[in-house]
């Protein structure tokens, strides 16, 4: 367990200085596409000449070599400096520390509505498999997973947040400034959640019926079945259990993927989280912003998967005899 515990902690190392190395090459990566690009663009005003320019880039330490910049950067970085923004001038870490809680309870408050939805529905499908039921829930879950979630967002502020259709359920933008608490935005977090949760409802419900057809035809099940015991009872409390390995590690690979990819929602809901952190400083060209967030992000995720693994290694034994 600790040997498998020490490989899985060691492989971060790699992803880890891969993805920062990355983010820290991207002014050099902007001027491979464009020899006048310049990282301190936000900074430029009209009267500034190409010496201006020059001292500009020279004092925050675009001049420098790449893993001479790599270097200090990374101690900043190791002492929780991402660098100051160009453009707020405000510590990107503190911009960090309030806009992750945000997109965090969005990306787990649509977790937990695609599991609660796909559960249920994974297991009557498993459990009417080849009838209608089951038909009807494969056609549903191919439609739903050829709906792009911008489509999605459209179609649902319609429904549900545009006046005379069914009603204002839901307010479509805005957020609560003055909370930072998941009950003081739950209203404004509810459409984008659901956005977010019927693209994951589809896999997660197939990946389960998938597995659960599976354990339903081993011999522990038929000899419950054989008992008398109700078949309810039966798909809960024996086979859902053996057939969650896949869903378990597949919810924590599709959280830390919801964290990062909430770009499109949180734009279009204006919701003020890491998504829409990333978009305003592109618009802005403010590189500090992008590098900084882009790697929290990244390591957010890197440290979820891990997460999962031990996880996985907890919940099934024959992981651990590996």
């Amino acid at each position: 367990m600790l040997r498998l515990l020490g490989r899985k902690v060691l492989h971060l190392i790699p992803v880890l200085f891969l993805v920062t190395l990355a983010t820290t090459a991207m002014p050099d990566i902007m001027k491979l596409g464009d020899s006048s690009a310049t990282p301190v663009a936000p900074l430029l005003t009209a009267d500034m000449t190409p010496a201006d320019v020059k001292a500009l880039e020279h004092e925050y330490g675009y001049d420098q070599p790449l893993f001479e910049r790599y270097g200090r950067w990374l101690g900043d970085a190791l002492q929780g400096d991402l660098g100051t923004a160009m453009v707020s001038q405000q510590p990107v870490m503190e911009s960090v520390k309030d806009r992750y809680p945000v997109t965090l309870e969005l990306a787990l408050v649509s977790l937990l509505l695609a599991l609660a939805v796909s559960v249920p529905l994974g297991v009557w499908a498993a459990a009417k498999a080849g009838r209608l039921p089951d038909k009807i829930l494969g056609g549903v879950s191919s439609g739903l997973l050829a709906v792009p979630p911008f489509i999605s967002s459209i179609l649902l502020v319609y429904l549900f947040a545009a006046p005379g259709t069914l009603g204002q359920v839901f307010p479509n933008t805005g957020w609560i400034y003055a909370s930072d608490s998941l009950s003081g935005n739950i209203e404004h977090l509810m459409l984008p959640a659901i956005v977010l949760a019927l693209a994951e409802i589809p896999q997660f419900q197939r990946l389960l019926r998938s597995d659960m057809l599976g354990t339903l035809q081993e011999d522990y099940i038929l000899t419950a079945k054989s008992k008398g015991m109700s078949s309810p009872y039966v798909l809960f409390r024996h086979a859902l259990r053996p057939s969650s390995f896949s869903l378990i590690t597949i919810s924590g690979l599709t959280l830390g993927r919801l964290i990062g990819g909430t770009v499109i929602v949180e734009v279009y809901f204006s919701i003020p989280g890491l998504g829409k952190n990333i978009v305003d400083a592109i618009t802005s060209n403010d590189v500090v912003v992008v590098q900084g967030t882009v790697v929290i992000i990244a390591v957010g995720y890197v440290l979820l998967n891990t997460l999962v693994d031990v996880a996985y290694m907890l919940i099934d034994p024959r992981v651990r005899a590996r």
